[in-house]
Order: structure tokens, then C-alpha cells, then sequence
């Protein structure tokens, strides 16, 4: 008899970089904005989170299920790498609730199971910027009805951060989050852009334009500085949001952070994940 043929995973092995708490602001925007609707699965088992490509160690599988059980004590997280090995150094963190597994964008799960909310950090940033949409095409359509895919890249403590939220019809929006103690001006953000985005950052792309507004209006409220960075930024999104998109409200500016519409800060000449 023949050898049975493996199917090998979808993906390529990435660097594994990883810290503990690098992924903390996504986390945190996780449970504030899509707490409610990952409560919401029909799963009977419970909700499913997948960290995608968590890398050397497990910390971040580890704290995305501490993080998601504050508003939603029954979600389940699976790790799920493409490099075995990293899959087995992982298994002595196996506990009630995470799990760890072999795989890639085709995101295996037992039975065929469809997760409310895949995240996948600093994962595309080896890849090329037109491979970005069919990965996203791939992924959204492995999400459970009502589902969220988060895709984004960090710095490698987690002070500067931006995902874009993607649900099973495409993108939805962008957030720029960052530890304000740390920032310069806003458009310090523009490295750490997502893949889709990375290469528009230049004159005449929607998102160039956003960071520059950013960064005027930044130093328009410079007054502000003598109350904190915090106070700055905040007056920062109240002027900038006259002329975009934005969704969040103080509650989430507060945390360093600022959601706006994909759409209006799409690339021109085509969207990734459209």
C-alpha cells in the first residue's frame, strides 16, 4: 500500500518573534469591541479564538484566552502554528480552554469548526503586499457567522500597533493604537502599518493623508502637552475626525487608540481582501 499523502499546510514559516504582552492593545480592543458579539456564537461548545502564527512561544495564546474570558468566560483559544516544532514547545501550556495545533491560513479545527474571531499578528508582514488579499479572502471565509478576523503588526514590545478588522464580507476598519508616553507624533505609527497598507504610505493614498492630518492637528494641540499626552491625543482625534471617518469615542481615544472606516483609507487602484 502507498503512503498516504499529508496535506501540508497553507503559509510559510515566519521569524517567531514574540514577546509577553506585545499584543496587549489588540487584545484589549478585542474584548471591548467584539466581546459581545463572540458571546454571541452558536458553537455549543463554546466560542472558538484562534491566535494564528503565534510564533517561538506561546505568551500571546496564553493572554488571549486570560483577556477574552474577562467578557466571555466560555471562549476557547486554539494556537495554531505552521512550524511543528513551535507546536510542540507550546503543549506544556495546554490548559482548560487552549489548545494548540498544526496549521496554516486553512486554520484547522476539530469538526470543521468555524471560529468567531481569528487574529493573525505581525503574520503577513514577511509576505508580499498582492498576496495580502487572497490570504484575507482565505481566512474570512473560515469565520463563523458574525466572525472577525484581526489583522495587524506591532513593534516588538507592543508600544506602537495597527490592525485592520476584517469581517466575512471584507474589511471593515483601521485602528492606530500606541502607548502615548512613547510617541512622537503620530505618523511615528506609519511603520508599523499592516502589510495592505505599509507600501501607501506616500502622497496621494488615502492613509499618507490621514497620518499627515494626525500630525497637524497634533501640533495644533500642542497647548495640550502641559496636560499629559493623553489629553494632546484626544484633542488630536476631536480635530481630525471633522474631516474622517472615525468610530470609536473618548473611551477608546483614552487608551492611545483611533478606529477609522477601511474605506477611507483603502489603497487607491484596489483594496486587499475586496
Amino acid at each position: 500500500m502507498g503512503r498516504r499523502a499529508v496535506e501540508r499546510p497553507v503559509g510559510a514559516v515566519t521569524r517567531g518573534t514574540t514577546n509577553p504582552n506585545r499584543l496587549r492593545r489588540m487584545d484589549r480592543w478585542i474584548a471591548a469591541a467584539h466581546g459581545v458579539a463572540l458571546c454571541r456564537s452558536a458553537d455549543p461548545g463554546g466560542p472558538i479564538a484562534v491566535d494564528l502564527g503565534y510564533g517561538a512561544a506561546p505568551w500571546t495564546a496564553v493572554e488571549l484566552l486570560e483577556r477574552l474570558r474577562t467578557v466571555c468566560p466560555d471562549v476557547r483559544v486554539v494556537g495554531i502554528e505552521i512550524d511543528p516544532a513551535r507546536v510542540e514547545a507550546a503543549l506544556p501550556y495546554a490548559r482548560e480552554g487552549l489548545t494548540f495545533a498544526h496549521g496554516g491560513f486553512e486554520v484547522p479545527l476539530p469538526g470543521g469548526r468555524r471560529p468567531m474571531l481569528i487574529r493573525a499578528a505581525n503574520v503577513l508582514r514577511q509576505y508580499d503586499e498582492h498576496q495580502v488579499a487572497p490570504v484575507w479572502d482565505r481566512l474570512r471565509a473560515r469565520l463563523a457567522p458574525g466572525g472577525l478576523l484581526v489583522e495587524g503588526t506591532c513593534d516588538e514590545i507592543g508600544r506602537r500597533h495597527v490592525w485592520v478588522a476584517i469581517g466575512p464580507e471584507g474589511p471593515r476598519t483601521v485602528t492606530f493604537a500606541t502607548r502615548l508616553g512613547s510617541l512622537g507624533i503620530p505618523s511615528d505609527l506609519a511603520e508599523r502599518l499592516p502589510k495592505a497598507l505599509i507600501h501607501r504610505n506616500v502622497p496621494g493614498e488615502p492613509v499618507h493623508a490621514f497620518l499627515r492630518d494626525m500630525d497637524r492637528a497634533w501640533a495644533a494641540a500642542s497647548p495640550y502637552a502641559a496636560l499629559g499626552a493623553r489629553q494632546r491625543w484626544m484633542r488630536t482625534v476631536q480635530e481630525v475626525r471633522a474631516d474622517w471617518p472615525v468610530v470609536d469615542g473618548p473611551r477608546r481615544w483614552r487608551q492611545g487608540e483611533v478606529t477609522v472606516r477601511w474605506d477611507a483609507l483603502a489603497p487607491r487602484g484596489g483594496e486587499p481582501g475586496v
